[in-house]
């Protein structure tokens, strides 16, 4: 998991002085980016204030104080949420084991009342797959039972399937761009979830068993996982660039509705050739 000073202390080191006009008259020096002392000054905070943040002492940070340096460190309204997130934290947070995970009945309703034609799927907190139509299971792991969800102590892990499958990576052609997306959104899950037994438990055992995912996570990125494109050379309709929309779940917000549709004419018909097959 995430400390609030580390978060803070990659992100002073992106930042130059020149990006946010200081000047430097030709000093050198020992840090990539921002100094403590820097970062303080332009958040309005002392340099002992902000040192203590970065020692893990946040808890008289606050919402005006967060803020302000969001605004210094150029972080987007994904990060500053995560900045947030972290600044919550206890000091020690001990990990805990959270309870299984159920699709909600309306959400299941939903993603049935797409039929077969659309793919879809329903993810779950730590992006595993609770539920998901024929059509969606063809699309994105024809190789995986169809009825692997229904077993929550096994079912499909989309992070695992990406760093730990070779099927799923051969699937992807834009992988490594779609690969560093569940890494930062992993991230930000972490941020919201810092005592999440299972969740500490997969970023450790990717970390351990993937170099790749290992240096993607040691970037420190945090990003949400809302609207993208994936671009497929499916095993068996071939080649289909599919845009994918997450619809949020109010009724349990930790799970999507992951929705993909195709965005070119040729993926169209390569979509209705892979579901041709559920067709009543």
């Amino acid at each position: 998991m995430e400390s609030l000073g580390a978060f803070l202390k990659n992100r002073r080191d992106r930042v130059t002085p020149a990006e946010i006009g200081l000047r430097t008259y030709g000093t050198a020096r020992r840090v990539p980016g921002l100094r403590r002392e820097e970062l303080a000054h332009l958040a309005g905070v002392s340099a002992g204030y902000y040192t203590r943040l970065e020692q893990g002492q946040s808890e008289t940070a606050s919402k005006q104080v967060l803020d302000a340096l969001a605004r210094v460190l150029r972080l987007d309204p994904v990060e500053t949420v995560h900045l947030h997130n972290l600044a919550r934290q206890p000091a020690n947070p001990g990990l805990s084991e959270p309870p299984q995970e159920h699709p909600h009945p309306r959400v299941l309703a939903l993603l049935e009342s797409l039929g077969d034609r659309t793919p879809a799927i329903v993810l779950g907190r730590r992006d595993d797959v609770l539920a998901w139509n024929r059509a969606g299971h063809a699309l994105k792991a024809e190789h995986i039972p169809f009825d692997a969800p229904q077993d929550p102590a096994h079912r499909p892990s989309i992070p695992r399937m990406f760093f730990l499958d070779p099927l799923t990576r051969d699937l992807h052609r834009n992988w490594d761009e779609v690969a560093r997306i569940h890494v930062a959104f992993l991230r930000l899950t972490a941020g919201r979830y810092p005592t999440d037994a299972r969740l500490a438990e997969l970023i450790g055992e990717l970390t351990m068993r993937s170099d790749e995912f290992a240096a993607m996570w040691a970037t420190g990125d945090v990003a949400d996982c809302t609207v993208g494109t994936m671009w497929l050379q499916h095993p068996t309709v071939g080649a289909a660039n599919v845009d994918y929309q997450v619809w949020l779940q109010p009724d349990s917000p930790d799970h999507r509705l992951e929705i993909y549709t195709p965005n070119d004419a040729s993926s169209a018909d390569a979509l209705r050739l892979l579901t041709q097959q559920f067709a009543e």
